[in-house]
């Protein structure tokens, strides 16, 4: 071959990529509500062409050959869409799109029935204060921690106690947080606690870790859920049925000995689906055992749905869905905390007293939900549901006095530990005379929640008005049996050793038992720019308790006493909302609050009236929601929990009249959505003013209120509360930071300047995470909790001084399919 020739060939061969034929496609990612969607992923399906939407929801892919794709358009809690496209030589595609959000798997007229928001397009409509934590703001930091979680939505009051989040105590303006006992909690739409009327503290909660999306609803469009209706209410929304065959998996490790594991898979044919999943948790503990050991928890979660139903567009459409689950939790937590002197030392110590102290719980859930839309203007959601929960929270209770023998609290103690020093001492590991001096109580109690619940909902226009209609009734029961007793021990240079074992039913052996009905009717109306929502509920409740007494574990009924109380009411509300424009609303709503009694005669309902005026706007990239609320109580219940510093008998107790007025706000704005380029910059910030105060004097049979006078504000509750996320994302690499600050919070009833022993820390702390993308389907994670190390009082109960979680470390990997 002559040079010529072969110079030529060389030539082509080697500059053929200058002269390839190539083209540019660009676009626009936008919700429903045609809101521009950041952080989607935008892909041509078997190429490695891809790249992820900036702030303002646009995309570009250049240099992409001449030919036919697949193009793929995917987010979390999105319904991934694909689309065909072809592309010429030079040719520059515009495409927009906008993906609908995936709240449940379920059709849509539907999801009005099991959701409480129905996603971040549905929030946009409601009358009333309402937030959706998305899929993909849980998926930010990948927090196991509902108070870390619940961090960016207003309104919300927090007492931290383990730093694990284990046991949390959550209000919502100016309820209480004790146990989270004033707020209604459910999952997929089912009430969670362990006995929501008969013993609502919620020692059990939904694991977070496992959860899609989390949903918060106050004001006015909260009374259908119920029973609690003055603060707000919680849904977390599970895992769903996945629509084709996918998983993942995840893997965490860090800081004491923290480990995590993650997965599901789950996949859906024509009229099959299924899905399978576990979430499991484990930690040696930050706190330091003088006598060593561990001090952290070990919790399985499992999880399994299965669902039959016809085809979706069949004249009448109907499904079954089966859910079963499981919660197994052993964690070696305590109500010990410090005296002031020693937390100032080391606020991560764990006195000796405490080292046989653990808590064991399992928790099972059973649930079947049909639904049937018999014709296109009704639907029906029926469900039937079962939840038992057992736990033994084995415990440090009292210790015996040397001098008399009376057994002394451990509260009492830690109080005062100069009066009580030889007592303080057995605490911290000192030997003791008494072979019986430390009283171990046995606090061994079996829950169930069970019933029915169906709703039933209506759909049709007339002229320009549409109108949606629903009816809603639970039957409903639960229970709580108390079966306690208490185990003796002595204190030998720092270990406990056994001396004498209990016999259960000795301490406490009672039975008490809800049964409730309750019903709802709401009528949505929208017309024009005006949608209202007017609606009623009716709560039938009978409350009986059992106490066979300490003298009869057998419970023959030689020594039974009974007690029962009876309450119905009306809770009757109306919220509105305004949509003035596309950038502008504004909402406001009045409605009754209540929260049943106990089953003491002498305990009447929580009763209220509640006012919110709120507006909503979206302009110049800014978008956010300003409410101001007022509940004015005429009966606060307070409860007596031993975690709340109480005696433990759990009994409610009269408070009288309170008002609790406040501000919730927050702000959304993305820095870079103006600007053209890959990145986005999304900042939130919230910000929430709590006041509440006693509007009568009074002395509380309650410990956590002891003598009330007028003007008192209720202890536990955060004047002021802010967080500010901010973070750094492209296609491969997303950066957060999130910081809470909140105020120093008094610790028993009071007003004026709180004294130093009687309050928690202010505190300001921040959370870093970072992630990167591998590829498509795997991904690095890190982060950092507290990441300024800061050292602060979260709690003075159950017994002495309680610190924050302190600089943690986690990394891991994220891999789906």
């Amino acid at each position: 071959m002559s040079p010529i020739k072969i110079f030529i060939i060389f030539f082509l061969f080697f500059s053929s990529p200058l002269f390839a034929q190539e083209g540019l496609i660009s676009g626009i990612i936008n919700s429903s509500n045609n809101q521009p969607l950041s952080g989607v992923n935008v892909y041509l399906k078997d190429t490695k062409l891809g790249t992820a939407t900036n702030g303002a929801g646009k995309f570009i892919l250049k240099g992409v050959p001449v030919g036919d794709y697949q193009l793929i358009v995917s987010s979390v809690g999105y319904e991934r869409t694909s689309q065909k496209i072809s592309l010429r030589d030079n040719e520059q595609l515009n495409l927009s799109v906008n993906m609908k959000e995936l709240v449940v798997t379920l059709p849509g007229v539907v999801i009005e029935r099991v959701t409480m928001t129905g996603g971040n397009a549905g929030v946009m409509d409601l009358p009333g204060s309402a937030h959706y934590i998305s899929p993909k703001e849980m998926d930010k930091f990948n927090y196991n921690d509902i108070n870390r979680t619940l961090r960016t939505i207003p309104g919300i009051n927090i007492q931290e106690e383990d730093g694990f989040g284990l046991r949390p105590n959550i209000g919502m303006r100016g309820t209480g947080v004790e146990r989270s006992s004033k707020i209604t909690v459910m999952e997929d739409g089912i009430l969670m606690a362990p006995a929501p009327y008969a013993a609502p503290a919620a020692y059990y909660f939904p694991t977070v870790g496992r959860m899609n999306a989390i949903e918060v609803a106050k004001g006015s469009t909260q009374i259908k859920y119920g029973p609690f209706t003055t603060g707000g209410a919680i849904n977390f929304i599970s895992t769903q049925i996945p629509t084709t065959l996918s998983g993942n998996v995840n893997l965490y490790a860090g800081s004491f000995g923290t480990r995590t594991v993650g997965a599901h898979v789950g996949n859906s044919y024509d009229n099959f689906g299924f899905l399978v999943e576990t979430f499991q948790s484990a930690a040696d503990g930050f706190k330091e055992l003088d006598s060593g050991g561990d001090t952290g928890y070990d919790k399985k979660d499992y999880l399994a749905k299965v669902r039959v139903n016809t085809n979706s567009m069949a004249p009448v459409y109907q499904s079954l869905t089966f859910k079963i689950g499981q919660t197994d939790e052993t964690s070696d937590e305590t109500y010990l905390g410090l005296t002031s002197d020693d937390f100032n030392e080391n606020p991560l110590r764990r006195y000796a007293g405490s080292q046989v102290d653990q808590m064991n719980t399992e928790q099972n859930q059973f649930s079947l939900t049909h639904i049937i839309r018999p014709v296109s203007f009704m639907d029906i959601t029926t469900t039937a549901y079962r939840n038992e929960f057992k736990r033994n929270w084995y415990k440090l209770d009292k210790v015996r006095s040397e001098q008399d023998g009376s057994s002394i609290g451990i509260s009492s103690i830690l109080d005062d530990p100069q009066t009580y020093s030889a007592e303080f001492g057995i605490i911290t590991g000192t030997t003791s005379l008494n072979e019986n001096a430390l009283l171990v109580k046995a606090n061994n109690r079996e829950y169930f929640s069970q019933g029915i619940q169906t709703l039933v909902g209506f759909q049709f226009e007339t002229s320009a008005i549409s109108h949606d209609i629903e009816v809603g009734v639970r039957v409903h029961k639960d229970q709580v049996d108390r079966f306690q007793w208490v185990d003796e021990y002595s204190m030998n240079d720092g270990v406990m050793e056994l001396t004498q074992s209990g016999t259960p039913g000795t301490e406490s052996n009672r039975v008490t038992t809800a049964n409730a009905v309750a019903a709802h009717l709401q009528y949505k109306l929208s017309a024009g720019k005006l949608t209202a929502i007017p609606g009623v509920r009716y709560e039938n409740i009978k409350l009986e308790r059992l106490n066979y007494g300490i003298e009869d574990p057998d419970r023959n009924g030689t020594d039974l006493s009974t007690r029962s109380n009876h309450v119905g009411v009306v809770i009757p509300g109306i919220g509105v909302n305004y949509q003035f424009n596309e950038q502008f609303s504004t909402f406001g709503g009045i409605h009754r609050g209540f929260s049943p009694p106990s089953s003491s005669e002498d305990t009447k309902a929580e009763k209220s009236i509640n006012y919110e005026l709120g507006t909503r706007f979206s302009w110049f990239g800014w978008s956010g929601q300003a409410v101001l609320f007022f509940n004015d109580y005429s009966n606060l219940l307070g409860s007596d929990l031993a975690a709340a510093g109480g005696a433990g008998s759990n009994d409610l107790f009269n408070g009288g009249d309170v008002n609790a007025m406040g501000l919730e706000l927050q702000l959304n704005y993305d820095v870079l959505s103006k600007y053209e380029t890959k990145w986005s910059l999304p900042l939130m910030l919230t910000y929430t003013y709590t006041d509440a105060e006693f509007r009568n004097s009074f002395e509380s049979e309650f410990e956590g209120w002891g003598v009330v006078t007028e003007g008192d504000n209720l202890p536990y509750l955060a004047k002021n509360q802010f967080s500010l996320s901010a973070g750094l994302e492209s296609d491969k690499l997303r950066v957060n930071l999130s910081t809470k600050y909140m105020d120093e919070m008094r610790t028993v009833a009071g007003h004026g300047d709180i004294l130093p022993g009687f309050k928690t820390d202010q505190s300001l702390v921040f959370d870093l995470s970072t992630e990167y993308s591998i590829s498509r389907e795997v991904s690095l994670f890190g982060s950092i909790k507290n990441l300024t190390d800061q050292s602060y009082i979260v709690s003075r109960r159950p017994a002495g001084l309680r610190p924050g979680m302190p600089r943690s470390f986690t990394i891991g990997m994220k891999a789906q399919f």
